[in-house]
């Protein structure tokens, strides 16, 4: 029987995506119903390290183009740029600056999620490789060729200098680093610990969806009639999580992996259910709790019907649910962080999105999915993150008072 979690705080949090940087864009976008998705354009294949074009919509972060400052140059790439930007937002170096001084750099820990990290920093070298015949000199930076790249170089960023390590289990990586930070604070291995999701676009992912027949040559539109495949996007998450009772709380999370298929979700969704009752029982809840619910809904034709049939057969009526996918596009490893985002807002502001492109609902996908934002009450909400090989996990967030624990706690 899983018992519920100890407070755990949200200190801060930010995130920046197509929709731009901070909270403040992320805000705006929901109100207006607005999408940062664009076409990729010929102009985006230097930047990408691109070998030749593809049509499809993108979730291109502006403003990548100058190098990382002279002191972590070795760490320069996309995906460390957009990192860095994405701290610089809603006064998040400040709040870890904080936690440093309370608790010393030693305590304060960092868990990265990401699913490519640097490599379009590898597949540049290499494309530079096939050209001149060796490899160029700023490209023989070995740390920087590696996944843990996005951890080391937050650290080194942060002058953090706890426990580091970074996760790649697909799209739910950032959301698996919410589990994992929340372990390091309940056996004291840390004092407070930084969360974080970054992806940027490169070959790889873009080839690699378009060889799997996911990506659409249109605008996205999750659990619509004629939805035709994902769009990917970029982005970058942060918060900042410490012990105790706050203002925002992770109250509870759960993860599993169903390995029914390679890309391919359990058709019954077995194993996000199974994440959804874990974090349900770890948040001390029943299921009616949760106000607002931020849906995997990535605009795949199964992915989208096996969430769907979850809502249906699990949420009442009542819960808001919606996915931003058609708004800052499929963003990957940062997925899990943004859908948490977009929780933490909704409690904060009482703003929940709405699923921006989507003009009517596929029949199979039920009638639990919201179109237009609203704004309510949210001392609940949850958000899903299922990834390649059934990797799942489920994150319920919630105010520091306000909400009641189930007397009749799940198994």
């Amino acid at each position: 029987m899983l018992q519920p979690i100890a407070p755990t705080q949200i200190t801060a949090y930010t995130a920046t995506s197509a929709l731009g940087q901070g909270k403040a864009a992320m805000r705006s976008a929901v109100r207006e119903a607005r999408s940062g998705l664009r076409p990729l354009a010929d102009a985006d294949r230097p930047a990408l390290a691109l070998s030749r074009q593809l049509t499809t919509w993108v979730g291109c972060v502006e403003r990548l183009d100058a190098p990382l400052p002279e002191a972590w140059s070795l760490w320069d790439c996309r995906n460390n740029r957009l990192a860095w930007m994405g701290l610089q937002a809603d006064g998040f170096l400040d709040a870890v600056n904080a936690a440093r001084q309370r608790h010393g750099p030693g305590r304060v820990a960092v868990v990265m999620g990401t699913t490519t990290g640097s490599i379009g920093a590898t597949e540049a070298a290499y494309q530079a490789r096939h050209v001149c015949g060796h490899f160029p000199d700023a490209m023989h930076h070995a740390s920087l060729h590696t996944l843990h790249a996005l951890g080391a170089f937050v650290q080194q960023a942060l002058a953090l200098e706890g426990p580091c390590f970074t996760l790649s289990t697909s799209c739910a990586s950032s959301a698996k680093a919410f589990c994992s930070a929340e372990r390091l604070l309940r056996l004291g291995v840390a004092d407070a610990v930084v969360v974080g999701g970054v992806d940027t676009l490169c070959g790889s992912t873009l080839f690699g969806f378009h060889a799997l027949q996911l990506l659409s040559p249109d605008p996205c539109q999750p659990f619509d009639t004629h939805r035709r495949g994902l769009n990917l996007g970029e982005a970058a998450g942060f918060a900042l999580l410490e012990r105790g009772a706050g203002a925002l709380q992770l109250l509870g999370h759960g993860e599993s992996s169903d390995a029914h298929h390679l890309s391919a979700p359990h058709p019954q969704g077995r194993g996000a259910e199974a994440a959804l009752d874990d974090a349900l029982a770890r948040a001390g809840l029943d299921i009616d709790a949760i106000d607002f619910l931020h849906l995997h809904g990535t605009a795949t034709p199964l992915n989208d019907e096996v969430e769907a049939a979850l809502l249906s057969r699990r949420f009442s009526a009542r819960t808001h649910a919606s996915s931003t996918k058609g708004m800052l596009g499929h963003t990957l490893g940062a997925a899990g962080v943004m859908g948490s985002a977009f929780c933490l807002l909704a409690i904060e502001t009482g703003l929940m999105p709405g699923t921006v492109n989507t003009r009517e609902v596929d029949p199979v996908c039920g009638t639990g999915i919201r179109l237009q934002a609203a704004q309510g009450e949210v001392r609940v909400a949850a958000s899903h993150a299922f990834g390649f090989g059934g990797s799942n996990c489920v994150l319920v967030w919630g105010r520091g008072n306000g909400h009641a624990r189930s007397q009749e706690r799940s198994t």
